[in-house]
Protein backbone atom coordinates (compact mmCIF):
# COMPACT_ATOMS: atom_id res chain seq x y z
CA UNK A 1 0.00 0.00 0.00
CA UNK A 2 1.34 3.41 -0.99
CA UNK A 3 1.03 6.48 1.19
CA UNK A 4 0.18 9.99 0.03
CA UNK A 5 3.87 10.79 -0.54
CA UNK A 6 4.39 7.85 -2.83
CA UNK A 7 6.09 5.33 -0.55
CA UNK A 8 4.80 2.44 1.48
CA UNK A 9 2.95 3.36 4.67
CA UNK A 10 5.01 0.67 6.42
CA UNK A 11 8.60 1.87 6.72
CA UNK A 12 11.82 -0.12 7.04
CA UNK A 13 13.50 1.65 9.96
CA UNK A 14 17.04 1.24 11.28
CA UNK A 15 17.79 2.64 14.76
CA UNK A 16 21.42 3.21 15.76
CA UNK A 17 22.68 3.37 19.35
CA UNK A 18 26.32 2.97 20.36
CA UNK A 19 25.22 1.31 23.62
CA UNK A 20 21.67 0.17 24.08
CA UNK A 21 20.96 -1.55 27.38
CA UNK A 22 18.21 0.28 29.32
CA UNK A 23 20.22 -0.04 32.55
CA UNK A 24 22.88 2.22 30.99
CA UNK A 25 20.57 5.21 31.07
CA UNK A 26 17.94 7.14 29.18
CA UNK A 27 19.32 6.41 25.71
CA UNK A 28 18.78 2.69 26.21
CA UNK A 29 15.25 3.27 27.50
CA UNK A 30 14.56 5.43 24.44
CA UNK A 31 15.63 2.72 22.01
CA UNK A 32 13.70 -0.03 23.79
CA UNK A 33 10.36 1.74 23.91
CA UNK A 34 10.53 3.76 20.71
CA UNK A 35 11.37 0.62 18.71
CA UNK A 36 8.43 -1.21 20.30
CA UNK A 37 6.02 1.64 19.59
CA UNK A 38 7.21 1.90 15.98
CA UNK A 39 6.67 -1.86 15.58
CA UNK A 40 3.18 -1.54 17.05
CA UNK A 41 2.38 1.07 14.38
CA UNK A 42 3.15 -1.55 11.73
CA UNK A 43 6.70 -0.60 10.78
CA UNK A 44 9.65 -2.98 10.36
CA UNK A 45 12.37 -2.05 12.86
CA UNK A 46 16.00 -3.14 13.18
CA UNK A 47 18.43 -1.90 15.84
CA UNK A 48 22.20 -1.62 15.44
CA UNK A 49 23.89 -1.43 18.84
CA UNK A 50 27.23 -1.75 20.54
CA UNK A 51 27.56 -3.49 23.92
CA UNK A 52 25.91 -3.61 26.39
CA UNK A 53 23.15 -4.63 24.02
CA UNK A 54 19.48 -3.66 24.31
CA UNK A 55 16.62 -5.85 25.43
CA UNK A 56 14.22 -5.58 22.50
CA UNK A 57 10.60 -6.60 22.01
CA UNK A 58 9.61 -9.55 19.86
CA UNK A 59 9.80 -8.89 16.15
CA UNK A 60 12.61 -6.29 16.37
CA UNK A 61 15.92 -7.55 15.01
CA UNK A 62 19.17 -6.70 16.77
CA UNK A 63 22.43 -6.31 14.83
CA UNK A 64 25.34 -6.46 17.26
CA UNK A 65 28.12 -4.05 16.33
CA UNK A 66 30.88 -5.43 18.51
CA UNK A 67 33.69 -3.42 20.04
CA UNK A 68 36.46 -4.02 22.57
CA UNK A 69 33.95 -3.57 25.43
CA UNK A 70 36.54 -1.63 27.39
CA UNK A 71 34.04 -0.16 29.86
CA UNK A 72 32.62 -3.49 30.98
CA UNK A 73 32.88 -3.57 34.82
CA UNK A 74 33.99 -7.21 34.63
CA UNK A 75 37.19 -6.26 32.78
CA UNK A 76 37.27 -2.47 33.02
CA UNK A 77 39.80 -0.81 30.67
CA UNK A 78 41.30 -4.19 29.81
CA UNK A 79 41.49 -6.25 26.63
CA UNK A 80 40.16 -9.77 26.63
CA UNK A 81 42.82 -10.77 24.09
CA UNK A 82 45.62 -8.69 22.57
CA UNK A 83 44.88 -10.23 19.18
CA UNK A 84 41.68 -8.16 19.26
CA UNK A 85 43.82 -5.21 18.13
CA UNK A 86 43.93 -6.58 14.62
CA UNK A 87 42.11 -3.72 12.88
CA UNK A 88 42.68 0.01 12.63
CA UNK A 89 39.44 0.88 14.41
CA UNK A 90 40.17 -1.52 17.28
CA UNK A 91 43.64 -0.08 17.73
CA UNK A 92 42.26 3.47 17.72
CA UNK A 93 39.63 2.53 20.31
CA UNK A 94 42.20 1.03 22.66
CA UNK A 95 44.79 3.80 22.34
CA UNK A 96 42.16 6.53 22.72
CA UNK A 97 40.83 4.90 25.89
CA UNK A 98 44.36 4.61 27.30
CA UNK A 99 44.84 8.34 26.68
CA UNK A 100 41.69 9.14 28.68
CA UNK A 101 39.23 9.59 25.84
CA UNK A 102 35.82 8.08 25.18
CA UNK A 103 36.05 6.64 21.65
CA UNK A 104 32.82 4.56 21.56
CA UNK A 105 30.67 7.01 19.54
CA UNK A 106 33.36 7.48 16.87
CA UNK A 107 34.27 3.81 16.51
CA UNK A 108 30.62 2.73 16.49
CA UNK A 109 30.06 5.13 13.60
CA UNK A 110 32.98 3.67 11.64
CA UNK A 111 31.92 0.06 12.20
CA UNK A 112 28.27 0.76 11.38
CA UNK A 113 29.10 2.60 8.18
CA UNK A 114 31.38 -0.23 7.02
CA UNK A 115 28.68 -2.81 7.78
CA UNK A 116 25.98 -0.92 5.89
CA UNK A 117 28.26 -0.22 2.93
CA UNK A 118 29.28 -3.88 2.68
CA UNK A 119 25.88 -5.54 3.14
CA UNK A 120 23.57 -2.79 1.79
CA UNK A 121 20.41 -3.81 3.70
CA UNK A 122 17.20 -2.09 2.59
CA UNK A 123 16.06 0.71 4.89
CA UNK A 124 13.82 3.68 4.19
CA UNK A 125 15.36 5.69 7.04
CA UNK A 126 18.25 5.49 9.48
CA UNK A 127 17.73 7.09 12.90
CA UNK A 128 20.78 7.77 15.06
CA UNK A 129 20.42 7.94 18.84
CA UNK A 130 22.92 10.63 19.90
CA UNK A 131 25.98 8.89 18.51
CA UNK A 132 26.63 11.74 16.06
CA UNK A 133 29.72 10.11 14.61
CA UNK A 134 31.48 11.07 11.40
CA UNK A 135 30.35 7.79 9.82
CA UNK A 136 26.77 9.10 9.77
CA UNK A 137 27.65 11.77 7.25
CA UNK A 138 28.46 9.15 4.61
CA UNK A 139 25.15 7.27 4.94
CA UNK A 140 23.10 9.51 2.60
CA UNK A 141 25.81 9.05 -0.05
CA UNK A 142 25.16 5.31 -0.08
CA UNK A 143 21.40 5.75 -0.25
CA UNK A 144 20.18 6.11 3.33
CA UNK A 145 18.15 9.15 4.48
CA UNK A 146 19.32 9.94 8.01
CA UNK A 147 17.92 11.70 11.08
CA UNK A 148 19.30 11.92 14.62
CA UNK A 149 17.99 12.35 18.14
CA UNK A 150 19.89 14.58 20.55
CA UNK A 151 18.44 14.21 24.04
CA UNK A 152 20.31 17.10 25.57
CA UNK A 153 23.59 18.97 24.94
CA UNK A 154 26.45 16.89 26.34
CA UNK A 155 28.26 20.20 26.85
CA UNK A 156 26.14 20.56 30.01
CA UNK A 157 27.55 17.30 31.41
CA UNK A 158 31.07 18.52 30.68
CA UNK A 159 30.62 21.90 32.35
CA UNK A 160 29.06 20.40 35.49
CA UNK A 161 31.90 17.84 35.69
CA UNK A 162 34.48 20.63 35.36
CA UNK A 163 32.83 22.70 38.10
CA UNK A 164 32.71 19.72 40.45
CA UNK A 165 36.50 19.48 40.69
CA UNK A 166 39.15 22.07 41.51
CA UNK A 167 42.13 19.84 40.69
CA UNK A 168 43.94 20.98 37.55
CA UNK A 169 44.85 17.45 36.44
CA UNK A 170 41.27 16.24 36.88
CA UNK A 171 40.00 19.14 34.79
CA UNK A 172 42.36 18.07 32.01
CA UNK A 173 41.04 14.51 32.29
CA UNK A 174 37.43 15.72 32.09
CA UNK A 175 38.17 17.73 28.95
CA UNK A 176 39.93 14.74 27.41
CA UNK A 177 37.00 12.42 28.19
CA UNK A 178 34.52 14.81 26.58
CA UNK A 179 36.69 15.51 23.53
CA UNK A 180 34.16 13.60 21.37
CA UNK A 181 31.85 16.62 21.68
CA UNK A 182 33.81 18.43 18.95
CA UNK A 183 32.91 15.60 16.53
CA UNK A 184 29.29 15.60 17.62
CA UNK A 185 28.94 19.34 17.02
CA UNK A 186 30.35 19.08 13.49
CA UNK A 187 28.15 16.10 12.59
CA UNK A 188 24.98 17.56 14.10
CA UNK A 189 25.33 20.72 12.02
CA UNK A 190 25.27 18.64 8.81
CA UNK A 191 22.35 16.31 9.62
CA UNK A 192 19.23 17.74 7.93
CA UNK A 193 16.66 16.74 10.59
CA UNK A 194 17.26 16.55 14.35
CA UNK A 195 14.74 15.21 16.83
CA UNK A 196 14.93 16.39 20.41
CA UNK A 197 12.74 15.66 23.39
CA UNK A 198 11.82 19.08 24.79
CA UNK A 199 11.68 22.78 23.98
CA UNK A 200 14.42 23.34 26.54
CA UNK A 201 16.71 20.87 24.78
CA UNK A 202 15.95 22.48 21.41
CA UNK A 203 17.00 25.89 22.73
CA UNK A 204 20.09 24.67 24.59
CA UNK A 205 21.38 22.39 21.83
CA UNK A 206 20.79 25.10 19.25
CA UNK A 207 22.88 27.54 21.29
CA UNK A 208 25.69 25.19 22.34
CA UNK A 209 25.99 23.38 18.97
CA UNK A 210 25.35 26.50 16.84
CA UNK A 211 22.46 24.93 14.92
CA UNK A 212 19.38 26.92 13.79
CA UNK A 213 16.32 26.08 15.92
CA UNK A 214 14.22 25.41 12.82
CA UNK A 215 16.27 22.25 12.13
CA UNK A 216 14.84 20.66 15.28
CA UNK A 217 11.60 18.71 15.70
CA UNK A 218 10.43 18.39 19.30
CA UNK A 219 9.06 14.91 20.07
CA UNK A 220 8.59 14.32 23.82
CA UNK A 221 9.48 10.90 25.17
CA UNK A 222 6.81 8.48 26.31
CA UNK A 223 6.41 6.75 29.64
CA UNK A 224 5.98 2.99 29.58
CA UNK A 225 2.83 2.41 31.61
CA UNK A 226 3.24 -1.36 31.37
CA UNK A 227 5.79 -0.94 34.17
CA UNK A 228 4.90 2.44 35.68
CA UNK A 229 1.35 2.58 37.02
CA UNK A 230 -0.47 3.07 40.35
CA UNK A 231 -0.79 0.15 42.78
CA UNK A 232 -3.59 1.30 45.10
CA UNK A 233 -3.51 -1.92 47.15
CA UNK A 234 0.03 -1.24 48.44
CA UNK A 235 0.36 0.77 51.65
CA UNK A 236 2.64 3.80 51.48
CA UNK A 237 5.46 3.86 54.00
CA UNK A 238 5.50 6.95 56.23
CA UNK A 239 8.14 9.61 55.64
CA UNK A 240 9.66 7.63 52.77
CA UNK A 241 11.34 9.54 49.94
CA UNK A 242 12.29 7.74 46.73
CA UNK A 243 14.88 8.65 44.12
CA UNK A 244 15.87 6.57 41.10
CA UNK A 245 19.37 7.98 40.76
CA UNK A 246 22.30 6.39 42.57
CA UNK A 247 24.93 7.69 40.15
CA UNK A 248 28.04 9.56 41.26
CA UNK A 249 27.59 11.76 38.18
CA UNK A 250 27.48 15.38 39.45
CA UNK A 251 24.77 16.28 36.90
CA UNK A 252 22.24 14.07 38.70
CA UNK A 253 22.41 16.17 41.87
CA UNK A 254 22.03 13.33 44.36
CA UNK A 255 24.51 14.98 46.73
CA UNK A 256 22.08 17.86 47.35
CA UNK A 257 19.27 15.46 48.23
CA UNK A 258 21.54 13.61 50.65
CA UNK A 259 22.45 16.91 52.32
CA UNK A 260 18.76 17.83 52.59
CA UNK A 261 17.93 14.46 54.15
CA UNK A 262 20.82 14.85 56.62
CA UNK A 263 19.34 18.16 57.75
CA UNK A 264 15.76 16.81 57.94
CA UNK A 265 16.74 13.81 60.05
CA UNK A 266 17.87 16.15 62.83
CA UNK A 267 14.28 17.34 63.17
CA UNK A 268 12.08 14.37 62.31
CA UNK A 269 11.92 10.81 61.00
CA UNK A 270 12.85 10.43 57.33
CA UNK A 271 13.91 7.58 55.07
CA UNK A 272 15.41 7.73 51.58
CA UNK A 273 15.10 4.77 49.20
CA UNK A 274 17.60 4.98 46.35
CA UNK A 275 16.95 2.71 43.38
CA UNK A 276 20.37 1.49 42.33
CA UNK A 277 23.81 1.12 43.83
CA UNK A 278 26.50 3.78 44.26
CA UNK A 279 30.03 3.42 43.00
CA UNK A 280 32.17 1.65 45.59
CA UNK A 281 34.35 4.21 47.31
CA UNK A 282 32.76 6.97 45.24
CA UNK A 283 31.38 10.39 46.17
CA UNK A 284 27.89 9.19 47.07
CA UNK A 285 29.01 6.28 49.22
CA UNK A 286 31.43 8.56 51.07
CA UNK A 287 28.74 11.19 51.62
CA UNK A 288 26.36 8.65 53.18
CA UNK A 289 29.13 7.74 55.61
CA UNK A 290 30.27 11.31 56.35
CA UNK A 291 26.69 12.55 56.90
CA UNK A 292 25.89 9.55 59.16
CA UNK A 293 23.01 8.50 56.91
CA UNK A 294 23.55 4.74 56.98
CA UNK A 295 20.31 4.18 58.93
CA UNK A 296 18.30 6.63 56.83
CA UNK A 297 19.35 5.71 53.28
CA UNK A 298 18.66 2.37 51.62
CA UNK A 299 20.20 1.44 48.27
CA UNK A 300 18.18 -1.25 46.53
CA UNK A 301 20.76 -2.27 43.97
CA UNK A 302 19.59 -2.92 40.42
CA UNK A 303 15.92 -3.93 40.27
CA UNK A 304 13.77 -5.42 37.52
CA UNK A 305 11.46 -3.19 35.51
CA UNK A 306 8.49 -5.07 36.97
CA UNK A 307 9.50 -3.99 40.50
CA UNK A 308 9.42 -0.22 39.99
CA UNK A 309 5.67 0.17 40.47
CA UNK A 310 5.82 -1.56 43.86
CA UNK A 311 8.63 0.69 45.12
CA UNK A 312 6.80 3.80 43.92
CA UNK A 313 3.58 2.59 45.56
CA UNK A 314 5.39 2.47 48.91
CA UNK A 315 6.91 5.94 48.54
CA UNK A 316 5.49 9.04 50.22
CA UNK A 317 6.97 11.09 47.41
CA UNK A 318 9.59 10.97 44.65
CA UNK A 319 12.38 13.53 44.32
CA UNK A 320 14.28 14.35 41.12
CA UNK A 321 17.33 16.41 42.22
CA UNK A 322 19.03 16.62 38.79
CA UNK A 323 20.91 19.78 37.87
CA UNK A 324 19.83 19.28 34.25
CA UNK A 325 17.65 16.87 32.30
CA UNK A 326 17.03 16.96 28.58
CA UNK A 327 13.61 15.43 29.22
CA UNK A 328 13.18 14.05 32.73
CA UNK A 329 12.14 10.42 32.47
CA UNK A 330 12.33 9.78 36.26
CA UNK A 331 9.77 12.55 36.85
CA UNK A 332 7.38 11.14 34.26
CA UNK A 333 7.74 7.61 35.62
CA UNK A 334 6.95 8.70 39.17
CA UNK A 335 3.94 10.68 37.96
CA UNK A 336 2.71 7.65 36.02
CA UNK A 337 2.69 5.75 39.32
CA UNK A 338 0.54 8.41 40.95
CA UNK A 339 3.34 9.54 43.29
CA UNK A 340 3.68 13.24 44.22
CA UNK A 341 6.87 14.71 42.77
CA UNK A 342 9.41 17.27 43.88
CA UNK A 343 11.68 18.25 41.01
CA UNK A 344 14.32 20.83 40.29
CA UNK A 345 13.86 23.30 37.48
CA UNK A 346 16.97 21.92 35.76
CA UNK A 347 16.61 21.71 31.99
CA UNK A 348 13.31 20.32 30.71
CA UNK A 349 12.00 19.02 34.04
CA UNK A 350 9.38 21.81 34.36
CA UNK A 351 8.03 20.85 30.91
CA UNK A 352 7.41 17.32 32.14
CA UNK A 353 6.17 18.12 35.65
CA UNK A 354 4.10 21.20 34.77
CA UNK A 355 1.77 22.16 37.63
CA UNK A 356 1.57 18.53 38.82
CA UNK A 357 4.56 18.77 41.16
CA UNK A 358 6.67 21.02 43.36
CA UNK A 359 9.51 22.76 41.50
CA UNK A 360 12.68 23.98 43.27
CA UNK A 361 15.94 25.48 41.97
CA UNK A 362 18.74 23.02 41.10
CA UNK A 363 21.74 22.59 43.43
CA UNK A 364 19.77 24.05 46.35
CA UNK A 365 19.70 21.70 49.35
CA UNK A 366 17.74 24.15 51.49
CA UNK A 367 14.98 24.46 48.89
CA UNK A 368 14.81 20.66 48.66
CA UNK A 369 14.56 20.39 52.44
CA UNK A 370 11.74 22.94 52.64
CA UNK A 371 9.79 21.30 49.82
CA UNK A 372 10.18 17.81 51.30
CA UNK A 373 9.03 18.87 54.78
CA UNK A 374 6.13 20.77 53.22
CA UNK A 375 4.87 17.66 51.41
CA UNK A 376 5.48 15.36 54.37
CA UNK A 377 3.19 17.62 56.41
CA UNK A 378 0.42 17.93 53.78
CA UNK A 379 -1.31 14.66 52.91
CA UNK A 380 -4.05 16.45 50.99
CA UNK A 381 -1.52 18.15 48.71
CA UNK A 382 0.30 14.85 48.15
CA UNK A 383 -2.94 13.22 47.01
CA UNK A 384 -3.81 16.12 44.73
CA UNK A 385 -0.37 16.19 43.07
CA UNK A 386 -0.34 12.41 42.63
CA UNK A 387 -3.67 12.49 40.76
CA UNK A 388 -2.60 15.48 38.64
CA UNK A 389 0.69 13.83 37.65
CA UNK A 390 -1.00 10.61 36.53
CA UNK A 391 -3.51 12.57 34.45
CA UNK A 392 -0.73 14.62 32.84
CA UNK A 393 1.26 11.54 31.78
CA UNK A 394 -1.78 9.82 30.27
CA UNK A 395 -2.68 12.89 28.23
CA UNK A 396 0.78 14.00 27.06
CA UNK A 397 3.51 11.37 27.38
CA UNK A 398 2.80 8.05 25.67
CA UNK A 399 5.18 6.12 23.42
CA UNK A 400 2.47 5.75 20.79
CA UNK A 401 2.26 9.51 20.52
CA UNK A 402 6.07 9.77 20.38
CA UNK A 403 6.30 7.11 17.65
CA UNK A 404 3.63 8.76 15.50
CA UNK A 405 5.40 12.14 15.63
CA UNK A 406 8.76 10.45 14.94
CA UNK A 407 7.36 8.79 11.82
CA UNK A 408 6.21 12.22 10.59
CA UNK A 409 9.84 13.37 10.87
CA UNK A 410 10.99 10.24 9.00
CA UNK A 411 8.64 10.95 6.11
CA UNK A 412 9.83 14.55 5.82
CA UNK A 413 13.45 13.36 5.78
CA UNK A 414 12.70 10.73 3.14
CA UNK A 415 10.96 13.31 0.95
CA UNK A 416 13.88 15.72 1.28
CA UNK A 417 16.43 12.98 0.50
CA UNK A 418 14.67 11.92 -2.68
Amino acid sequence: MKGKRGFSDSLRICLLTYRGNPTCGGQGVYIKYLSTALRDLGHKVDVFSGPPYPDLAEGIRLHKIGNLDLYNPEHLFKLKRFRDLSSDVDLFEYVSMKLGGFPEPFTFGVRTYRHLKKHKPRYDIIHDNQCLAYGLLDLPRIGYPTVATIHHPITVDREVALKSTSAFLKKIMVRRWYSFIAMQKKVARKIPKIITVSECSRKDISGDFEIPEEKFCVVPNGINMDFFYPLPGVKRLPDNIMVTNSADTPLKGLRYLLEAVASIKKKRSVKLTVIGKPKEGGVIENMVRDLSLAENVKFTGRIKSEEFAHYYAQATMAVIPSLYEGFGMPAGEAMACGVPVISTSGGALPEVVGDAGVIVPPADKKALETAIIGLLDDAEKRGRLGEAGLKRVKSMFTWQHAAQKTVDVYREAIDAHH
